[in-house]
């Protein structure tokens, strides 16, 4: 599966932003989706995931109650909803995606930049 991520540009603290990731191919219901970021000198870090169905999502904590993982098979598209911005979001976020057997994302899109100021 190929992914485009988009949405991502600059926001002022406590503001909103909507990432969105389109997937080609015929089996995207078929894929965990997962967004991760990664800020300068920092090690990326999983952000949110969501399995094949939706059923099953998971959150870091620094997001928990501001950020929203959802997905769209019918659309092949999954979306991340960032409330309550902070500077410290500021990153690069990726989509990526793993079959739903694998242990491992191993498809990723190239990144969105999110910058918020302070």
């Amino acid at each position: 599966v190929q992914l485009q991520a988009f949405g991502g540009g600059l926001v002022q603290a406590v503001g909103s932003l909507r990432l969105s990731c389109a997937a080609s191919g015929r089996s995207f219901s078929y894929y965990d989706m997962g967004w991760f970021r990664q800020a300068p000198g920092q090690e990326r870090e999983t952000v949110a995931q969501i399995n094949w169905s939706g059923s099953s999502i998971e959150y870091a904590d620094s997001v928990k109650g501001r950020f929203t993982i959802s997905r769209d098979n019918a659309k092949n598209m999954v979306e991340l909803q960032m409330n309550s911005l902070k500077p410290e979001d500021t990153a690069l976020y990726y989509c990526a995606a793993k079959f739903w057997t694998s242990s491992d994302f191993n498809s990723w899109g190239q990144g969105t930049l999110v910058t918020v100021s302070s």
